[in-house]
């Protein structure tokens, strides 16, 4: 089962970059499966957002702040809660689709260890800072993330591939074909 994990600062286009490499993996004729190591974080803001009583519509909807500080306190309370949720995830997709291509495209500095322990490969995606920002104001976050947040703290480990979001979405597809061409060997 190869898998693949996407890092990157907010706004590179981890998640845009992530929906290419599937459709070029499923094209191939592969199964995807995408498993966020943040997915108790939304259904948290999911919960917190419908109790104030304002529930979220759609679930791409993201307050940045409230991910960064759910995201703090969960590691605080237990530092292997999200790891801990996404291992058992995984392990349930190797037995359940030991065949699919599995990505991640939420990696975070505190669980690199977790992610390559469990066979996942490095990606890096990066673009320019002018871009990275536009790209952040235009998905209209519900609020925008802290970028000096703890949270946010970049990734030090060396990727097996790194991928330049600065140019257009068909050069970005273009990287995505070939990284999945690398992925189904």
């Amino acid at each position: 089962m190869p898998k693949v994990a996407l890092y990157g600062l907010p706004g590179v286009g981890k998640t845009t970059f992530t929906d290419l490499l599937a459709q070029e993996v499923t094209d191939a004729g592969a199964d995807v499966l995408r498993i966020k190591l943040g997915a108790p974080l939304y259904e948290l803001q999911a919960v917190i957002y419908a109790m104030a009583g304002r529930p979220l519509l759609s679930g791409s909807e993201q307050d940045g702040r409230l991910l960064n500080d759910l995201g703090s306190h969960l590691r605080r309370i237990n530092p292997g809660a999200l790891t801990s949720a996404f291992t058992r995830r995984v392990r349930l997709a190797e037995q359940t689709k030991s065949r699919a291509v599995l990505l991640c495209d939420d990696l975070r500095a505190p669980d690199v260890e977790t992610v390559t322990g469990l066979g996942f490969v490095l990606v890096e995606i990066t673009a320019p800072d002018a871009v990275r920002q536009d790209r952040k104001r235009a998905r209209n976050d519900l609020a925008p993330g802290d970028e000096q947040h703890p949270t946010e703290a970049a990734v030090q480990a060396t990727p097996w591939r790194r991928v330049d979001n600065a140019g257009s979405l068909a050069g970005l597809r273009e990287q995505a074909a070939q990284l999945a061409a690398e992925v189904l060997r």
